[in-house]
Parts: structure tokens; C-alpha cells; sequence
């Protein structure tokens, strides 16, 4: 039995799904500006050169344990926000009646990837980065080996706010809005899989570009830091965008967020594959083997890890897909 309210037409315009797709994003990144312990606040001393200058006592910046616990709130109450707002386009679409509010529950709790949690298309982006765990095996930095150490390794990931905005609620509330609640509402409109999977990403990307506001004013608001900003800028917009369209394939393909929020957690904690940097360390014809073994499994294991039969995103009655 389906755990979902199913349809067999698009039952919401596709005006009204980009409606709601802005409100996600807008409401995710705006809710962080909302209050003003979580703004960041602007640089009064005198401008600096492109490069990080010392931090007046009276500032606010990004990585400040109040600020950060300030966004954290926000972004979670957003969160919550875009959950309601997909539990109430349910409920008013399968009859606005009370009595369907229970069938409406299960049918959100589904179409946001949270009614199950498959394990092995998790593993599909550990294997794309198997290069760069090569590397980190051979210079001995892999949980338990030589050079690991739980206070400089672990404790930044879990133990503080910094590593709790990185790895853990970023990760799962960003899933949640720009994954869960935005395929939702446009899958529920009829958008084809090829367009959710590369257009809606770019809302995830582009959700990354208030950072250049804070990199400028950090770095001292001249034209030195415009600058530098707007290349970070463009190139975190790049590959966030990319970031999301692996994640939005893993999503549909699996009608699960934990392939998506393992990955987030996963490329936060390794940062982009540094293969120049690898090389020049340790010269290796295994360590450039190593990239592209990691490169052919991702393309094979892609399809083949992640087919499963619990997916709405996936799943066709005969020739027409079921919404």
C-alpha cells in the first residue's frame, strides 16, 4: 500500500510551485537577517587589503558562537515553516477535510524522503572521493590511524557551534528545504525529472551568494575585497550548484533524504578533492589511480546502488507518472 495521497494528474499550477519554491529559499536565507544577533554587523574601522584583518571587539562576524546559534535558530524555525507549508498543500489538495489531515501527515512525511532510509546509496559519494581517502590513508589521517586525533579531529565536528552549522544542521535543514520541500512541490506540478533535477538546484546555489556580503565586509570593503568576494562568490555558486544537482538525483532516485544529508555531511567534512595539492605531496601513480577508480565507481554505482521501488519521484503506472 502506498504511504502517500497519489494523483494522476499534477494537481498544482507550476506558477504556484515556484511560489513556494521562493518561499522556501527566500525564507531560509532571509530568516537569518530577521534578527540582530544573527546579522553579522558592518565593518566601521578603516579598509584593509583583500585579506583577513582583526576583528573589533564591538563587531558581529559569521563565525561567532551567538551568531551562529542565533542562525541555527532561524534556520530551523524556517525549516519548519516550509514542512508546515507542504503538510498544508497536502492536506488542502486531498479535500480540506479533517479527516484527512492524518492521510495528508503520512503523505508529507513521504514526499519530504523521510519515511525510510536506505544505506547503500550512501556509500555512492564516499566512493567518488576515493582519491582523496587514499591520500589521507597514506599520510595516516583516517579516524584511528597515526596522525588522527579526537580533540583536533573530532571534537570540531561535533563538540563545537562551528561544527554544528557545518555538519550537522545545515546539512539536514538545507536537505530539507531545497531537496525535500522543493522536488516535492514540483514534482507535485508536473515538472519533468530532467528539470527538477538540473533547475531546482540552482536555487540552492544561488542561496549561497549572500556569503560575498559578509567576505567583503570581512575583508575591509574596498575594491580589493569586492573583487575576491565575487570570485568566491561565483565559484561556491558553481559548485554548489553541481553539489545539488547530485543530490537531487539521489533524492528522487532513492524517495529518501539520508542519501542526500549523508553526502552533505560527507563533501562538508572533506571539502573539495584536492588532486594538484595530492599529487605534489606524495607522487603516485596509485594516488591518480585512486581518483579515477573513484571516478568510474561513482558512474557505475550511480544507477545501480540507488534503484530502489519505494520512490514516488521514480515510480510510473504504466506510461504516465503518478504524482
Amino acid at each position: 500500500m502506498p504511504t502517500y495521497v497519489a494523483f494522476e494528474h499534477p494537481p498544482l499550477p507550476l506558477p504556484l510551485a515556484h511560489a513556494f519554491a521562493a518561499f522556501f529559499a527566500l525564507s531560509y536565507v532571509g530568516s537569518i537577517y530577521v534578527s540582530k544577533n544573527a546579522r553579522v554587523s558592518p565593518n566601521n574601522g578603516q579598509p584593509a587589503p583583500a585579506r583577513a584583518r582583526a576583528k573589533d571587539p564591538e563587531e558581529r562576524w559569521r563565525n561567532d558562537p551567538g551568531v551562529i546559534r542565533a542562525r541555527l535558530l532561524a534556520v530551523s524555525l524556517s525549516t519548519l515553516a516550509s514542512c508546515v507549508a507542504v503538510l498544508m498543500l497536502m492536506w488542502v489538495t486531498g479535500g480540506a477535510k479533517k479527516e484527512l489531515f492524518h492521510e495528508a501527515l503520512i503523505s508529507t512525511i513521504t514526499r519530504l524522503g523521510l519515511a525510510h532510509a536506505p544505506l547503500l546509496p550512501c556509500l555512492v559519494t564516499p566512493l567518488l572521493y576515493l582519491g582523496p581517502l587514499y591520500f589521507e590513508f597514506l599520510v595516516g589521517r583516517l579516524p584511528l590511524q597515526r596522525h588522527w586525533n579526537i580533540k583536533l579531529d573530532l571534537f570540531p565536528v561535533v563538540a563545537t557551534w562551528q561544527g554544528w552549522r557545518n555538519y550537522i544542521i545545515a546539512p539536514l535543514t538545507e536537505e530539507i528545504v531545497f531537496r525535500g520541500c522543493t522536488l516535492a512541490v514540483y514534482h507535485f506540478a508536473g515538472l519533468s525529472r530532467t528539470k527538477m533535477i538540473f533547475l531546482t538546484p540552482l536555487t540552492f546555489g544561488a542561496a549561497h551568494v549572500h556569503h560575498a556580503w559578509e567576505t567583503y565586509n570581512r575583508l575591509g570593503r574596498t575594491a580589493s575585497a569586492a573583487k575576491f568576494a565575487t570570485i568566491q562568490t561565483l565559484a561556491q555558486l558553481a559548485y554548489t550548484s553541481l553539489f545539488g544537482f547530485h543530490c537531487a538525483f539521489l533524492f528522487m532516485r532513492t524517495g529518501s533524504l539520508l542519501p542526500a544529508i549523508s553526502s552533505h555531511i560527507f563533501c562538508n567534512i572533506m571539502g573539495l578533492p584536492a588532486f594538484g595539492m595530492h599529487i605534489r605531496q606524495l607522487p603516485s601513480w596509485r594516488i591518480v589511480l585512486a581518483y579515477i577508480l573513484g571516478i568510474v565507481g561513482y558512474v557505475y554505482t550511480m544507477d545501480r546502488w540507488t534503484k530502489t521501488q519505494s520512490s514516488l519521484y521514480w515510480v510510473h503506472s504504466g506510461d504516465r507518472p503518478i504524482y
